[in-house]
């Protein structure tokens, strides 16, 4: 859905990324961005040679309002950049001033400015104040920005813990904004990526901070791990939603001449299954290929014999089925006929039934108290 994002008298027409696939009541910024950006601009704290460095905007809202700044905008998310891209492009918008950057680029070394969108996963926040701590001058202004209910006192001991002194402001339309100023005589050392072995194995695991069950193997990956399928040479495989690479990497264990592509839209879960076949099998990454990516989108029709998947059910802050739909009609058209489409899921998601909308031959595998395993064929 298209919504105008207006702050001082300026407006910005926003969609959210992928265009036209995602939940129409759904839009693409929220309360904490309009606060932000108010707060910014209504108390005049930049001035046109602040550099500004951006975290987490979702898409776009925040590095687009600044655009006529320098700005560098920090993001784990494949998919929010290319929305933001796209958002620059819809609002003729000159991109000479932006530059984005992954959450495994380096920052830059000076910015006066710093605006910071907290992020769900509590890893993900620890990681990056620890790596903005490294760049950050004393005076450096630091806003950070969530809805009230995100900001719990275990957030904002965090920000307390590897910033400096904290505050925060009252709640408006159900946001709130974090304050700090750095204190440099504490230094910490990031504790990611965690390591971790793997059980049954001889293998260990690697995890970047934004990758789930970045602590030991979990529940629907054992679950599914017992219940991939069979791969035989030279078949292409495809670890859609790969996260940090454990099921491609079970299925390479087992079928050493496999051609897997590992593919996610968190940089640091490609990066992590990189990581983990690197450290594990590296007799087969050159079989190997790790994209961040929409879904599938620009991966050849009819090329994979295979794909396993354990979809997502939520972009970013927001609860949604779009992201499993889009897998599915991808995977669908990226099979060969006679191709396999093997996932798991929750119970209660009703995969069976979007399946079934798609492939001719569903087929439940197996079943637990939570999860089930579904197999779809392409006919």
């Amino acid at each position: 859905m298209k919504s105008p994002f207006t702050v001082n008298q300026k407006t910005l027409v926003l969609s959210r990324f992928p265009v036209g696939k995602n939940n129409p009541n759904l839009q693409a910024w929220d309360a904490a961005d309009e606060y932000l950006v108010n707060y910014i601009i209504n108390n005049d704290l930049i001035d046109a040679k602040h550099n500004m460095l951006v975290f987490n905007d979702t898409f776009g809202a925040l590095t687009l309002t600044f655009s006529d700044h320098k700005v560098f905008s920090v993001s784990d998310s494949y998919i929010s950049q290319q929305g933001l891209n796209y958002n620059l492009k819809n609002n003729r918008l000159s991109a000479k001033n932006i530059t984005l950057l992954t959450s495994l680029d380096p920052l830059p070394s000076s910015v006066d400015v710093i605006l910071y969108k907290i992020p769900k996963s509590k890893a993900l926040l620890v990681e990056q104040l620890l790596q903005i701590k490294n760049i950050a001058r004393k005076n450096t202004l630091f806003i950070a920005s969530a809805k009230a209910k995100d900001i719990h006192s275990s957030t904002l001991t965090l920000f307390e813990k590897y910033i400096g002194t904290t505050k925060t402001s009252l709640a408006v339309k159900k946001a709130r904004l974090v304050f700090c100023q750095f204190d440099q005589s504490q230094q910490y050392k990031s504790p990611y990526p965690t390591l971790w072995s793997l059980e049954n194995t001889p293998f260990t695991v690697s995890n970047h901070a934004n990758v789930f069950a970045r602590e030991k193997l979990d529940l629907g990956a054992r679950f599914f791990m017992q219940h991939l399928p069979l791969v035989k040479e030279n078949d292409q495989v495809i670890d859609l939603g790969c996260g940090n690479g454990v099921i491609g990497l079970t299925i390479l264990a087992k079928q050493h001449k496999a051609k897997i592509t590992f593919v996610d839209e968190s940089y640091m879960a490609v990066a992590s299954a990189q990581l983990n076949i690197n450290n594990n099998l590296p007799q087969c990454i050159t079989q190997c290929q790790f994209i961040a990516n929409d879904c599938l989108t620009n991966i050849t029709d009819n090329s994979a014999d295979i794909i396993v998947c354990n979809p997502p059910f939520h972009q970013q802050q927001a609860v949604t089925d779009h992201i499993a739909w889009q897998m599915f009609k991808d995977s669908y058209r990226v099979l060969k006929k006679g191709g396999e489409l093997r996932i798991i899921g929750n119970r209660q998601l009703g995969y069976h039934i979007k399946l079934k909308r798609l492939f001719k031959s569903t087929k439940l595998i197996a079943s637990n108290k939570k999860f089930v395993v579904i197999q779809a064929i392409k006919e």
